[in-house]
């Protein structure tokens, strides 16, 4: 207590649920009272911070009048009268001075208010702050809970996030805390609880396969198991495969939470973290490039801040599949006609109609994406994810500097004896951009190593030629044969 914080975390990871029940609980205790409320409907107020500042004391008097608490502990009525830029620091000053509590507050869906509105607010709360030695009646505690860290309030009104300045509104916060994600263990513990209240239990193999689609993001943890409890109806004991069933239903239905991240591709300041990771290049090294890295995991699109990387394998699919929407529109060959008499996938053939479609579309399509640099492993991902999802499943791998894109073709088919089997196919995907040698050697090598993870003893290597001097887009599209430095014999695409 007596200190105030920033909680910040992606969506849909229970810090809503988080600080009501820690209100609840404080308030409990008899000598505080604590409130938590949303922001949200300020966001309309934008720079207009007058307009601002009414909306947010509304939210507040509202979720006080829905907290049941008896009328001392309510705000005054109405609220004390202050010109704009003033009045959240005259109301709460108002209400602590009346309250026989101390009052603590907590200002969820903060990165509601911008601008200007963001400013005063932080403003009068600082101002409040600095008074309470002297014995000025303002909240005991504060947090500021959202996506973003305090460092990024700074940007978003256009301040400089590493200057230091002691009257700053942003240098109240007395530590910046960012919710984590689950742990395999505590994954684990969440569904046996499921089992204690339902006898259903998760076998260890699908909590391991929930850790490692999700990685312990806590929206997908929870995603999953109601999709397969409630939505695919298993009522036995659940399966790994049913958690991969779950995972592919998701994706296709565009979640709301999954939906929400994809809107945030096309913002200026995620493209350009999230396109050298798609693209394998290395991202810019301008000044701002470490905000944006800390926006983009504020939302919780990547792993950290250093080594960067999509946050878990459903987010890696997610975000391609959004981004090659308008391509996949594009591909008109029927899934159904790559699937062979006994039951496998015909990628030879798939390759072979991929070549027909990048020389009569590829061309366009690059010029259109806003993806620029992340263009070809977008199309090619497009592209397989139209005709593989739905009998088969896409397992891509790609990262900042790895100047690559790996993808694991696996298709379920019925073996002779009836027993259900996995084909599995690897490609990598490599980029050939101008002023570079010819990527084959390293492509060979990197495949090699993919293989070898793998336990594979084949793959496809695919080359895209970005360079002024390439070959005319009819001459695109020719197969070799190549052997890795292990010996392995593999396909070449130049695309």
């Amino acid at each position: 207590m007596d200190r105030y914080f920033v909680v910040h975390a992606p969506r849909q990871t229970g810090k809503t649920t988080g600080l009501r029940t820690l209100a609840s609980e404080l308030t409990a205790e008899g000598d505080i009272a604590a409130l938590a409320f949303s922001c949200e409907r300020a966001k309309v107020a934008g720079d207009d911070y007058a307009a601002g500042e009414s909306m947010l004391l509304d939210a507040i008097r509202e979720a006080a009048e829905r907290s049941g608490w008896p009328k001392k502990l309510l705000p005054p009525d109405p609220w004390p009268q202050a010109t704009p830029g003033s009045q959240i620091s005259a109301a709460l000053s108002a209400w602590c001075r009346r309250i026989p509590r101390r009052l603590v507050l907590f200002f969820d869906e903060i990165d509601a208010l911008q601008g200007d509105s963001l400013v005063s607010f932080l403003c009068q709360l600082r101002d409040g702050h600095n008074a309470r030695p002297d014995g000025h009646p303002f909240p005991t505690s504060v947090i500021l809970c959202g996506l973003r860290d305090v460092r990024d309030y700074k940007t978003a009104v256009g301040a400089d996030p590493g200057r230091c300045n002691p009257t700053s509104p942003f240098n109240i916060v007395t530590k910046s805390l960012r919710l984590g994600d689950f742990t395999a263990d505590q994954i684990g513990e969440l569904y046996g609880q499921h089992t204690e209240a339902t006898g259903q239990e998760f076998t260890k193999d699908a909590v391991d396969r929930a850790f490692e689609l999700t990685q312990g993001q806590p929206w997908l943890v929870n995603a999953l198991a109601h999709e397969i409890t409630f939505e695919m109806g298993v009522t036995d004991a659940v399966t790994a495969a049913q958690v991969e069933t779950a995972k592919e239903r998701l994706i296709r239905a565009r979640a709301v939470h999954l939906d929400s991240l994809a809107e945030r591709l096309h913002e200026p300041r995620v493209r350009r973290v999230i396109e050298p990771i798609v693209a394998g290049t290395v991202p810019s090294m301008d000044g701002s490039i470490d905000d944006d890295v800390s926006y983009v995991h504020d939302l919780g699109l990547i792993r950290g801040t250093m080594d960067l990387e999509i946050a878990n394998p459903i987010y890696r699919e997610v975000l391609l599949r959004v981004l090659g929407d308008r391509t996949a529109r594009l591909v008109r060959a029927d899934p159904r006609s790559f699937v062979m008499r006994d039951g496998r996938f015909d990628l030879e053939r798939l390759l072979r109609e991929f070549v027909l479609f990048w020389r009569e579309h590829g061309e366009v399509i690059i010029q259109q994406e806003g993806y620029h640099e992340a263009a070809c492993q977008i199309i090619l991902m497009a592209f397989l994810h139209r005709l593989v999802n739905g009998g088969g499943y896409l397992d891509p791998e790609y990262a900042a500097g790895t100047k690559r894109l790996d993808v694991l073709v696996r298709w379920p088919y019925p073996g002779p004896d009836g027993e259900q089997l996995e084909q599995r196919e690897a490609m990598e995907l490599k980029v050939w951009r101008a002023g570079k040698d010819d990527p084959l050697s390293e492509g060979l090598a990197q495949l090699d190593e993919y293989l070898d993870r793998l336990s594979l003893t084949t793959g496809v290597l695919v080359i895209f030629d970005r360079r002024p001097e390439a070959p005319p887009w009819k001459e695109r599209g020719c197969f070799d044969q190549a052997t890795t430095p292990s010996g392995r014999q593999v396909t070449v695409l130049r695309g």
